[in-house]
This record gives structure tokens, sequence and C-alpha cells, in this order.
């Protein structure tokens, strides 16, 4: 059974049909990269590592709760990743080097499927997330500078809509915004720029429609 028969929620972790849901990444890039590097250079640019990970057979996704000795964002749950530097030679190689550095984890261990259409955020980044798959069981090495808890959240649950909500809000600009919140999970509260990377993952390459 592959993506094109079921959604991901439902899939057994052995049946995952990897080509699909690569296929699926890359039409999706594709259709909604409005956003460009030529129209966007007044951001700078950053990338996250959405990590699928198999637990008991359910496929998950890994958060890290950001530390609260950070400047920015602290407490607040996120995808590992960071802002680009001078010696990444893409969006992948950021994702991967913050990955490491935050949380342990090595390329290795990490198997690239594709990446999702830029985000700007708040803060001014031009935002990649990469999406991907991460053996498991896995140690973490954490830097506990930058991130103060790691964990998973079940992407059936992530893909019920009776668990998250869009409110209208006013950013630190003074606009008013629509701003995904999702409903606490064992006491870890995704919203913001992940919260919307997670339905937009979910809803229109995970989910079959």
């Amino acid at each position: 059974m592959g993506l094109s028969d079921s959604d991901l929620g439902l899939i057994k972790c052995p049946d995952l049909n990897i080509n699909a849901i690569k296929a699926r990444i890359a039409k999706y890039h594709q259709e909604n990269n409005q956003i460009t590097e030529n129209n966007s250079n007044y951001y700078q640019k950053a990338a996250v590592l959405v990590l699928l990970v198999c637990i008991e057979d359910t496929w998950n996704l890994l958060f890290t709760r950001r530390s609260d000795l950070l400047k920015n964002h602290k407490g607040q749950v996120s995808f590992p990743g960071g802002a680009m530097e001078a010696g990444d030679i893409d969006e992948v190689a950021t994702a991967l080097r913050e990955t490491a550095e935050e949380i342990g984890v090595l390329p290795p261990s990490v198997h690239i499927l594709g990446k999702m259409p830029l985000f700007i955020t708040n803060s001014n980044f031009l935002l990649t997330p990469i999406i991907a798959l991460l053996d498991w069981p896995i140690k973490f090495l954490i830097s506990e500078h930058e991130v103060s808890k790691v964990f998973t959240i079940p992407i059936p649950w992530l893909m019920n809509p009776v668990n998250w909500e869009e409110k209208i809000i006013r950013d630190p600009s003074g606009r008013l915004e629509p701003v995904i919140f999702y409903k606490k999970y064992d006491n870890e509260l995704l919203w913001g720029i992940s919260a919307k990377i997670t339905v937009e993952l979910v809803e229109h390459i995970l989910k079959q429609k």
C-alpha cells in the first residue's frame, strides 16, 4: 500500500512508498512556491528540518522546544533549524548543520525527501522546510543553550482538524494576521510558523485527497 492509496496517518511504517511521497512534495513545491529569491532579497535565508519518525508502527513528526536562554522565540515549539551561514552550500546543508548542532542528529541518520515552498516569518527570515525521514530509535545530544526538549507528535493526531484552529492576531508590526494554534499535546503548544508548516504538510502532502 502506497501513499497514492491512503493517508500517511493510516499507513504502517514498512508500507511507506518513498517515491510517492517524494513526488507529492515535488509537485506541491512546484505548484505553490510563489515566493522566489529574486523578489525576497530583503530577508535572511533559513531552513528547518521536518523529520518523519516511525514509532511503534505509527508515523510522527519530531519537534523541539526552544531554550528559555535564547533571545528570539524562547520556549516555543519548533522544528530543528536556523539561519543560513556562509559555509552552507544550500538550504539542506543549513538544516542538517543546525539539526546536528541543536540535537546531535548527524546527516547519515537523515534521509531527505524534498523541500516545501518558502515561508516568510515575522522575524524577516525566508524559511525553507526540508522534509526527511529520521532513523529510529536514535540518541540525541541536546545543546541546552538552544533546546530544552525533543519530542514527537503522532501524525494522525496532527491531521485531525479538531486539534487545531486559525485565529486572527496582531503581529509585532501591528498588522492583523491569521495564526494557527494546535491544542496542547502532552503539555506542548504548537503554534505560529511551525504549526503553519505542519498543517500544510499534513493537509496538502501527507493526506490523501
